[in-house]
């Protein structure tokens, strides 16, 4: 955009073409005119002349040829009201440039378009004509359609401005009329129709595809009968291929079966040196597993010791720590409250050489009332010292007193917040257990294993066809307890990790669950292979611990043998024993020396073992919900009332920690007071004895019979003042070393403290990854023993049986083959079938179903169609033919409109973009018009409500910040504020010519002068065609090449 005041560029000045602007308008019987012609330039033009002379009527002219209705012109209410008076008709004739690239068509036209309206009494026409002044056209549709193509709205303020429109505009009290002026309402409607017009235009298309709907389900129904018959065909040849191949699929079943029968006895003898190699790899790791879990439980103990006398080290150094704290501080106390002594010693011995150069002005000076009055001072000072020395004291002692207070209520501080800290865990701990109880409580199998047994469980049921044997699983969710949830917790102790396993039955389904494991995301899930088949175990009585107390086999029921067979051989749950209390388990396990006694477990969570000379007992590790119990709901209700419990625990020691802090503010309150108390106490007594020496050496003074004397003892009390104060300051250096070194002391006691707890940190981690390493080892001890049992088991029960009965199968399949082989060549020879292409594996009870199908459905299909497959194919041609040709036009249809709704979405969406820019656009132009003057303004646009309102802001109102509404300004200001508003909206709107009349109304010279230039200027840089009609003179209006004035003649008198 060019600023004010700018010359057009030349590239610019040379794209113009100009076409719409105005060369020139005749006006007969024309209001006061006869007979006017006048002609305008292509850039500037200035009409003056003196009122009643006819400039308004060339405006009202134009806006009569363009169309404009009387009433909009605001100068009549009818047309033939515009008439001069005396005539019968009025004519008005207007030449618009009609050249360049917007030319509207000059096919047609020519480079000059003329308009010509005339009036009458009756009517009025209007005539189009090319440049030669043929008649064109005296459609209003083309008139309209010109109008629009060079977008001429002389009813917008913005085209044509008035001397009516000129005075009311800006203050009119209708905020729509000026939203008008932005064009925006016009986009707006059009765009709105087009939606419209486009919505008709699809609804219309739609009901033209309907029309074709019927014949296209004709179609579709004969297209489905022509397949159907095609089917139907294929059906009968394949039926016959089918029975020849069920002949010989006896035989490739038999040759299947061979095939597999021969793998099989290959991959069972494979097994022989690989179970073998298994057992031996089990049997020394089971041998190196003991030799580790011996030398790692001796570890453990050693740890054990060591981290029990570390605790009690770190506990000694971090009260030593705390001692030297307290000395640092009492010794920092001392060494301010002396320095304070010998700066006050200092003081004093600076008052007492004062005194010497006046003692003797007040020897000759002093009466015998004087001296009086002076002992009576010294009595009341006497009083004073001892009153202020015994109320110092009282508040030493108070003060000892209540430091001794606060420190106890912090140490009752820390240990509220230590057991606050204690609380929350525990109780974070019960609710997680509670959580989990309630989600165990409606799937009991989640208690093993979690949500991913559930997804577990259904893969296993999608790849069900997979195993050989369904997997039995979790093997907790298979177990309950006899008589009661009594060792439920000692019972999951011993078992562990083993009630979430799983038992397959061989190796390949072990895979197979692998693989489910794996698809449900459960990693490291403990997979236990053994025989299915095999009976419960019946175990001697010789083979179990001979003891009264039960046995983890004797509390355990499941109807599943197999889960007790493998909880067995596995865990040896026939000899863990379980005791009710340490005590009773320690005599079980140390004391009878039992055999085939493995482990004793006790209620209270200890486990204890003997493995050769070594005693082993395991502290208990933190209790968790039971898994195995009958219900829930006990430990559930149990949890509930726990934690409330520890609630009520955690608010009592909340409000403890609360009265506490309360406790703690308010001591320390005092103290300070008492601080204060005592520092102002200090100050009382210094001061009256400083009284009290002062008046005593004043009397001394008085008494002795020369000054010299006085003089002398003035100077001795100097001396003996400054011998106290040496000492004192040597006292306080040697205090300040002491602090130097309680500073020393505490540091470093922190810092050993400090690295005592970090070393200690990393002894008691030791201890506790020693422990779990101890635990780990017995447990991959006891998976070794397992191991080797199960492979075992595996060679003696499995393999070698397996092996003998695969090759008795194996004989019998042969002699079966050959029978088969005979029967099949009496159907058809072999080579037929193998010319129909490779065997797809089919076998003879998926071929004889298949053949049944084929039958019936061969017969259902004959019966239900009667004409011939022939027919059919002609009916449908014919059909398809009928609606191609709709289909496509109907398609295209739809693809236009497609096109058309794509772009007037696209033209919306930049009109609601443009129309919050040219927003900003106004208001900021607005100012920088109204600027030129000192003026400010702003511009309120409401595109929902589509009005436009006015604040202007005169420089005296520089001091307030409110804005005045344009009814409240004067008439100058108002014409200068109309032609800045319409100068702001001339940037927004296009058209090939403006006009505005009597635009300096009401202003003064200076308000003309500025006006004038930025009209011009504006007109010049903009580029279009402007017409400007004044009374006022305009000889201020510079000259330039592209501004024509042209001067009116005067009205007759």
């Amino acid at each position: 955009m060019a600023k004010p005041g700018a010359r057009p560029s030349a590239s610019f000045i040379k794209q113009r073409s100009g076409s719409g602007t105005i060369l020139r308008i005749k006006l007969e019987n024309f209001m006061c005119h006869s007979n006017l012609q006048i002609e305008f330039g292509e850039w500037v033009n200035f009409i003056t002349g003196q009122n009643g002379s006819g400039k308004s009527a060339i405006l009202t002219a134009l806006c009569v040829a363009f169309g404009c209705r009387a009433k909009g012109t605001q100068r009549a209410s009818t047309l033939k009201d515009f008439i001069k008076t005396g005539c019968s008709y009025a004519v008005v004739h207007v030449e618009m440039k009609n050249q360049g690239e917007d030319a509207f068509k000059p096919e047609v036209y020519g480079d000059v378009i003329i308009i010509e309206r005339r009036i009458t009494e009756s009517a009025s026409s209007t005539i189009l004509k090319d440049h030669e002044g043929k008649k064109v056209s005296s459609r209003k549709d083309e008139l309209r359609e010109l109008v629009e193509h060079y977008n001429i709205d002389v009813e917008n303020p913005c085209v044509v401005m008035s001397q009516d429109k000129s005075r009311e505009f800006l203050h009119s009290g209708n905020d729509k009329d000026k939203f008008k002026a932005t064009l925006l309402q016009q986009v707006n409607d059009l765009l709105q129709s087009i939606y419209e017009h486009l919505n008709s235009a699809t609804a219309i298309v739609d009901e033209m595809e309907e029309t074709i709907k019927p014949i296209e389900k004709e179609i579709n129904e004969l297209r489905g009968k022509i397949k159907n018959m095609e089917q139907v065909e294929e059906i009968a040849q394949k039926l016959q291929q089918l029975k020849k191949k069920l002949a010989w699929s006896w035989v490739y079943d038999v040759d299947r079966q061979l095939q597999e029968q021969t793998d099989k006895i290959v991959k069972l003898k494979e097994r022989i040196p690989t179970c073998q190699a298994k057992i031996d790899w089990e049997l020394g790791k089971v041998e190196s597993l003991r030799d580790r879990l011996t030398k790692k439980k001796a570890k453990v103990a050693c740890l054990m010791d060591e981290s029990t006398a570390m605790k009690r080290e770190i506990e000694t150094c971090h009260q030593s720590a705390k001692t030297a704290a307290r000395e640092k501080i009492a010794l920092e106390e001392e060494f301010n409250h002396k320095r304070n002594s010998v700066q006050k010693i200092k003081d004093r011995v600076r008052r007492l050489e004062r005194q010497v150069g006046d003692i003797n002005e007040q020897t000759m000076r002093n009466t015998q009332a004087e001296q009086s009055e002076t002992e009576e001072k010294l009595r009341y000072l006497e009083q004073e010292i001892e009153k202020a020395e015994t109320l110092l004291s009282r508040l030493k002692e108070e003060e000892n007193s209540l430091l001794e207070k606060a420190s106890a209520g912090r140490r009752e501080m820390e240990h509220i917040e230590d057991m606050i800290r204690d609380h929350q865990k525990r109780q974070n701990n019960i609710n997680s257990n509670i959580y989990d109880l309630k989600k165990h409580q409606t799937n009991k199998v989640t208690a093993f294993g979690g949500d991913r047994v559930i997804y577990l469980l259904q893969a296993i049921e999608r790849h069900h066809r997979r195993f050989k044997k369904p997997p039995i699983g979790p093997i907790g969710s298979h177990v309950t307890l006899i008589n009661g949830n009594k060792w439920a917790s000692a019972v999951e102790q011993a078992l562990g990790n083993m009630l979430n396993a799983f038992i397959v039955t061989d190796h390949k389904d072990s895979l197979t669950l692998r693989s489910c494991a794996n698809e449900a995301n459960y990693k490291n899930l403990r997979i236990i292979i053994y025989d299915f088949s095999r009976p419960r175990l019946n175990i001697p009585r010789h083979m179990i611990p001979q003891t009264e107390h039960p046995t983890i086999l004797s509390v355990l029921h499941s109807d599943n043998p197999t889960v007790l067979n493998v909880l067995v051989d596995v865990s040896n749950v026939e000899r863990q024993v379980l005791a009710e209390n340490y005590e009773v388990g320690k005599a079980v396990a140390f004391g009878q020396r039992l055999s085939n006694l493995k482990d004793v477990y006790t209620l209270d969570g200890y486990r204890m073992f003997f493995r050769g000379p070594v005693q082993t007992t395991l502290p208990p590790i933190p209790r968790k919900p039971t898994r195995l119990c009958a219900s829930f709901d006990d430990q559930i209700k149990d949890l509930e009332i726990e934690a409330s419990r520890g609630q009520n625990e955690i608010n009592q020691c909340m409000r403890r920690k609360r009265g506490a802090e309360e406790n703690l503010e308010e001591l320390e309150l005092k103290i300070r007071s008492l601080k204060k108390h005592r520092s102002q106490a200090e100050k009382v007594l210094t001061t009256k004895e400083f009284e009290m020496r002062d008046l005593k050496s004043t009397v001394a003074a008085e008494n002795e019979a020369s000054s010299s004397s006085s003089v002398n003892e003035l100077q001795l009390e100097i001396m003996k003042e400054r011998e106290e104060m040496e000492e004192k300051e040597a006292f306080l250096e040697k205090l300040q070393m002491c602090l130097k070194e309680a500073e020393l002391k505490a540091n470093k006691l922190n810092a050993s403290f400090e690295n005592l707890r970090e070393s200690a940190k990393g002894e008691i981690d030791a201890f506790e990854e020693a422990e779990n390493e101890l635990k780990k080892i017995e447990k991959d001890l006891q998976s070794a023993e397992a191991e080797k049992i199960h492979y075992e088991n595996i060679m003696k029960n499995k393999v070698l049986p397996d092996i003998n009965e695969a090759e008795a199968n194996y004989e019998e399949l042969k002699t079966k083959r050959k029978e088969s082989d005979q029967k099949a060549s009496e159907i058809c020879p072999e080579s037929e079938i193998l010319s129909l292409g490779p065997w797809d594996g089919s076998t003879p009870e998926q071929l004889s179903a298949q053949i049944n199908r084929m039958n019936q459905r061969l017969h259902r299909e004959n019966q239900q169609f009667s004409e011939s497959i022939d027919d059919l194919r002609m009916m449908y041609e014919k059909l398809e033919r009928k609606i191609a040709k709709k289909r496509k036009l109907y398609q295209g249809y739809r693809e236009k409109l497609m096109a058309c709704k794509t772009a007037l979405d696209s033209r919306w969406g930049k009109f609601q973009r443009n129309a919050s820019l040219l927003r900003r656009q106004l208001t900021w132009q607005f100012n920088s018009h109204l600027g030129k003057k000192g003026i400010s303004g702003h511009i309120k646009v409401s595109y929902e409500n589509k009005t436009l309102s006015i604040e202007v802001k005169m420089p005296q109102d520089a001091t307030s910040n409110a804005g005045r509404d344009t009814k409240g300004l004067s008439g100058g200001e108002r014409s200068f504020s109309t032609l800045c508003f319409a100068l702001a909206l001339h940037e927004m709107t296009e058209a090939p010519f403006r006009a505005m009349d009597e635009f300096d109304v009401f202003m003064d010279a200076v308000s003309r002068k500025i006006s004038l230039d930025a009209l011009v200027d504006f007109a010049i840089a903009h580029g279009a065609q402007w017409m400007f009609i004044t009374p006022h003179d305009i000889s201020m209006v510079k000259s330039h090449e592209r501004i024509k004035k042209q001067q009116m003649a005067a009205p007759r008198s």
